[in-house]
């Protein structure tokens, strides 16, 4: 982004900030719903599921991290959908901005929020048990596999946010992407699912990102995974933005 674009792309990161701290639904929806997935697996599930691991919340929390990151995405879809019902995106195009701020206002929104949600989450876990030996590098190489899932998925919700027709529409397509974990290596091994719910556990991309960042949190190698989750988030990436732009030059055309 040049200068320009930044600057404005700043102002509107302002704007859905403040509506997003107003909103006390968006909150609760996005924070309290992943921590009672972690304390309803930990404290209900969690005795009767065996993975081999000593400390089940280790286990659970990059499944949780995720879920609430899908969770937290499908509000950028509805406020993008409201403010082009409202009339706003055209009052924006009749001021002398920058037009893509307008879409990365949203973006960058959604990047603080998630981020703060996935720090929320891990205070949560760390109360209830989660412990790791990461070092500042595995770290740093977990918030950039979630800040690059989190921008994939957001571009995605940019997409809805544009061609839906209702508010429903615009958050509903998060309903897949949040229930995704259940089918993947997040709650339970793949070892232990019948074949071909197995085939699909093991070749979709919440297991790689999962497991890629288990083996970070507990300093362990991550071998292939952490490459096919980069693929899986940059090949989500790339084709969202495209669709997400193609949608945009319609909208304002």
């Amino acid at each position: 982004m040049t200068t320009h674009v930044l600057g404005d792309s700043t102002v509107m990161l302002g704007r859905s900030i403040k509506h997003v701290s107003r909103s006390l639904d968006t909150i609760i929806t996005v924070t309290i719903m992943p921590i009672a997935f972690l304390l309803l697996f930990r404290y209900v599930f969690g005795g009767a599921i065996q993975t081999g691991s000593g400390n089940y919340t280790n286990y659970l929390m990059p499944g949780v991290l995720l879920i609430a990151i899908a969770s937290g995405i499908s509000y950028t879809g509805f406020r993008l959908f409201n403010d082009m019902r409202s009339g706003i995106f055209e009052r924006f195009h009749s001021m002398p901005i920058a037009r893509s701020s307008v879409l990365w206002g949203h973006v960058l929104t959604s990047m603080v929020a998630n981020a703060i949600s996935v720090v929320v989450i891990l205070l949560a876990g760390l109360g209830i048990g989660f412990r790791t030996s990461a070092g500042v590098l595995a770290w740093l190489a977990v918030a950039g596999i979630l800040a690059l899932f989190t921008l994939a998925l957001t571009w995605l919700a940019i997409v809805a946010g544009l061609s839906a027709s209702t508010p429903d529409g615009a958050s509903a397509f998060s309903y897949p992407l949040i229930f995704l974990p259940f089918i993947s290596s997040a709650f339970v091994p793949t070892e232990t699912m019948p074949g071909p719910v197995r085939a699909f556990a093991e070749n979709q991309p919440v297991t790689a990102i999962v497991n890629s960042i288990r083996a970070l949190f507990d300093q362990q190698p991550v071998g292939n995974d952490i490459w096919t989750a980069l693929a899986w988030c940059a090949g989500i990436l790339i084709i969202a933005y495209a669709f997400a732009m193609a949608a945009y030059r319609r909208r304002i055309a």
